[in-house]
């Protein structure tokens, strides 16, 4: 179940997109991280292309729901804030955003209630200027300039993980460590535990320290965090190791025994 905040989140425009292939991949990346309205400008062959659902891995529900366009400015008509993608410089006065910043002003205009939309140029030719200078500003990817080539695919799971990690940071639930916090009382008698072996053990020296120490390592532990799992199978750890050290003892004890018979 996804617990995400009902954001209604960015169109993604393609401006003459060439492969079906590369719809379809984008179309991918796009249900991986909840984006579902796809809008093409001008699709060099034609919609729909059985290709683009052969690529798309099964996120069928956000090709059935593109819609096609003549020109980008039909294509954002009806939105508030859209963002062009590119990396070329371009001559125009717009802000200048990496992907995360531009996320960040989506997410304000949307939770607003304003539509919102990233554009990306297709493959061979990128975005025109005139197609830019309809947009609110230009989002470009902080990649290395040794190979600026980015597919379209790309490019678009880059901006939607952008988008993605702001509505829901956090690891999936399936992730998320649901074991329930030990209890004070458990806590304590493991310190207790813990501390009954050290005395044994000649631990704490000299022993006028053995209340500063005890507090040191009260605290260190409990930084920690544990559960009540962790704390059983950590005083399982103490019993052994107590355990094993009465052996060598007894051992020892055994040794000495046979060397003064001898």
């Amino acid at each position: 179940m996804d617990d995400a905040p009902a954001l209604t989140p960015p169109v993604v425009i393609l401006d003459k997109p060439q492969l079906a292939d590369n719809i379809g991949a984008v179309a991918r990346v796009m249900a991986n991280f909840g984006l579902d309205k796809l809008r093409l400008v001008s699709p060099r062959d034609g919609w729909p292309q059985d290709r683009a659902w052969a690529t798309a891995s099964g996120a069928d529900w956000v090709l059935e729901g593109v819609q096609v366009f003549d020109s980008v400015a039909e294509a954002v008509a009806d939105l508030t804030l859209v963002y062009a993608t590119t990396a070329r410089h371009r001559e125009l006065r717009l802000p200048v955003l990496t992907p995360r910043e531009g996320s960040a002003r989506l997410h304000d205009a949307a939770a607003q209630g304003q539509g919102i939309g990233l554009l990306f140029g297709g493959e061979r030719a990128g975005l025109e200027t005139t197609d830019i200078a309809l947009t609110q500003g230009i989002v470009t990817i902080p990649i290395d300039p040794k190979h600026h080539s980015l597919n379209l695919a790309q490019a678009v799971a880059i901006n939607a993980y952008e988008w993605r990690t702001g509505v829901l940071n956090a690891p999936p639930p399936r992730f998320r460590d649901e074991a329930p916090p030990a209890s004070q009382a458990q806590l304590e008698g493991m310190y207790g535990h813990l501390e009954t072996e050290l005395e044994a053990g000649g631990f704490f020296h000299p022993p006028e320290m053995k209340p500063a120490m005890s507090r040191n390592l009260r605290v260190m532990l409990g930084r920690a965090g544990l559960s009540a799992q962790e704390v059983a199978t950590f005083r399982g750890v103490i019993h052994a190791l107590a355990k094993g050290r009465g052996r060598a003892l007894a051992k020892l004890a055994a040794k000495r025994d046979a060397d003064r018979q001898d």
